[in-house]
């Protein structure tokens, strides 16, 4: 399965940081009943992901929640310590940001959004996508044909075709 527009995403364990230490998060509980913004990027502290997917949301969630968007959802490939460094780091926790860790990808590949990149080392990691999700059914879909991009994966396009 490739993820698509009107796919109603599965339940996943994931993981955050919290106050003492990895905690796991059913994707379900975050969706259910909510309208909610959820990007994927292929790792922390890479260079388009830091530089530019994480910030275009720390901009834009303010205008997000005004359109209506209960929360902004992180996922990556990553571990919940690196997760958690990287949200502090950023700045997106306090921006109201939410990392969510799939340390093994199961999100990922149950979704369909995997590639593996062995040249820069990245395995089993996730496309970069954005996708607005109202009680769990993908409403909106944006998927980056390369993983280098940010352009209509980003929080500012995002925000555009919400408001539409």
């Amino acid at each position: 399965m490739t993820l698509n527009v009107g796919d109603k995403l599965p339940d996943a364990n994931l993981l955050r940081m919290g106050a003492d230490g990895p905690e796991a998060v059913s994707l379900a509980s975050l969706l259910d009943g909510r309208n909610v913004v959820l990007f994927a990027l292929p790792g922390a502290y890479t260079g388009t992901c830091t530089t530019a997917h994480v910030p275009s949301y720390i901009r834009t969630k303010a205008a997000l929640n005004d359109a209506g968007v209960d929360d902004v959802i992180c996922v990556s490939v990553n571990d919940p310590f690196v997760m958690g460094a990287w949200s502090d780091s950023t700045g997106a926790g306090d921006a109201g940001v939410l990392f969510l860790a799939d340390s093994q990808a199961e999100f990922t590949k149950a979704v369909g959004m995997d590639f593996t990149a062995p040249p820069v080392g990245l395995v089993d990691r996730s496309q970069r996508y954005s996708a607005y999700v109202v009680d769990g059914e993908v409403k909106i879909l944006h998927a980056e044909e390369n993983p280098g991009v940010c352009e209509t994966s980003a929080g500012e396009a995002m925000l555009d075709a919400i408001k539409g």
